[in-house]
């Protein structure tokens, strides 16, 4: 009876893990199909001579240098200010007293129900006026305000699992309030800062319509922006565009793997003891 339920177990954890693998092997698939072997009815076409020409185009083609370079630097750029930005308000909402604290840490955990693109038009309107369209700032900046909220809230639940007492030694070894933020705080949330890390790449790794709203300039573009050089009026080259779509996802799909297990510590650390 055990074997026979450990079975069903197994077959279980298998279908879900290729329920959740399936369209990373679909994309994986039609990046190797000529564009006019896209139509038809089957889910997966393997092709019988791979269109390897499909990676060229979209590695030149698609510029996918240049906007790899810009999507690494926004995002890069984007990752530190919110995890800084997190640990310091965190640390303030958590081991500092003050008034109104309740009152700004209610606020800035409201900026978690707010969508991203419901402040675009807005964002839009201001950064005009401050000439940020088109710079890097017009997508760094709503990128940051909108993962701070979040990682501030997986922050203070984190730091309510510390103990004050390793502060208190540390002022008494004469360490200021920024030195015991960097030097004894920040290592001991390591796995909440890379949680916050990698949601915060997540999130704005693949992010299309503010980008577009905001940048003219094909200097400045992003990733996403290289699926759309094959997208035409009439036609469109799929092969490429999956294949672009491919290339976009390994960085995504890597960070993931490799941080798995600190993202596992950091929200069940922050939800337990928080």
């Amino acid at each position: 009876m055990k074997t026979w339920n450990r079975s069903i177990v197994w077959i279980l954890f298998l279908t879900v893990a290729f329920g959740q693998l399936f369209p990373l092997i679909w994309l994986v698939d039609f990046s190797f199909l000529k564009s006019s072997d896209f139509f038809g009815s089957a889910i997966l076409k393997w092709p019988t001579s791979p269109e390897w020409i499909n990676y060229t185009n979209a590695w030149i083609d698609g510029k996918f240098p240049k906007y790899l370079f810009n999507s690494v630097l926004v995002s890069t750029t984007t990752i530190v200010l919110t995890v800084v930005f997190s640990l310091l308000l965190g640390y303030a909402f958590t081991r500092m007293q003050w008034k109104l604290r309740g009152l700004f840490f209610s606020i800035i955990l409201l900026g978690i129900m707010i969508p991203i693109h419901a402040t675009l038009i807005p964002n839009f309107a201001i950064f005009k006026t401050m000439h940020l369209t088109d710079s890097y700032l017009g997508l760094i900046l709503p990128y940051t305000a909108v993962s701070v909220p979040l990682g501030t809230f997986i922050l203070s639940g984190f730091l309510r699992s510390l103990p004050k007492e390793l502060e208190e030694s540390a002022v008494i070894d004469g360490c200021n309030i920024y030195q015991i933020v960097f030097r004894i705080i920040m290592p001991l949330t390591m796995p909440a800062l890379v949680t916050i890390a990698v949601t915060t790449f997540i999130s704005c790794w693949n992010e299309f319509i503010m980008a577009a709203t905001f940048l003219s300039k094909d200097s400045l573009k992003t990733l996403p922006f290289s699926v759309m050089n094959f997208a035409g009026q009439y036609s469109s080259d799929y092969g490429s565009q999956f294949a672009v779509m491919v290339l976009t996802s390994i960085p995504a799909i890597v960070i993931y793997a490799l941080f798995n297990e600190q993202i596992t510590k950091g929200i069940t650390a922050g939800a337990v003891k928080g």
